[in-house]
């Protein structure tokens, strides 16, 4: 499994992309830095990129049920951006264990992802000033 974080917008934006299938010990490759983020914004936004992505193990499907109840409400965005149909379905799948707006992307609109994912957090940021 392949796990890379980055981060925008002073981490505001986390961009998550992820290939193979995701295991219990992948999560706390990023979750810590999931939990400063939050401390630092209150709310955050995710753009998940997926590459060749085959799912969860067990393990980490129960590590991100216990994600989800953890920032339920600390998520205002999230984009999912992939390449197979049931990553599609994941976009509907995830809405109840959220408050965020989920939307599905095509990896042939990542641009378009990107876009939403990025609007208003400028102006968001200017105007604590």
């Amino acid at each position: 499994m392949t796990v890379l974080l980055n981060e925008e917008a002073d981490g505001k934006i986390l961009i998550l992309t992820l290939s193979g299938k995701l295991s219990a010990d992948d999560y706390a490759r990023f979750t810590t830095e999931v939990d400063r983020a939050v401390a630092q914004h209150g709310k955050i936004r995710f753009l998940v990129e997926m590459y060749d992505f085959h799912g969860w193990t067990l393990g980490a499907m129960w590590e991100d049920i216990k994600f989800d109840i953890k920032h339920y409400a600390h998520i205002e965005r999230v984009a999912l951006v992939g390449d197979r149909k049931w990553e599609e379905g994941m976009a509907v799948f995830c809405k109840p264990f959220t408050t965020a707006t989920v939307r599905y992307f095509d990896e042939a609109d990542a641009n378009e992802a990107s876009s939403w994912i990025h609007e208003g957090v400028g102006l968001m940021s200017q105007s604590m000033c």
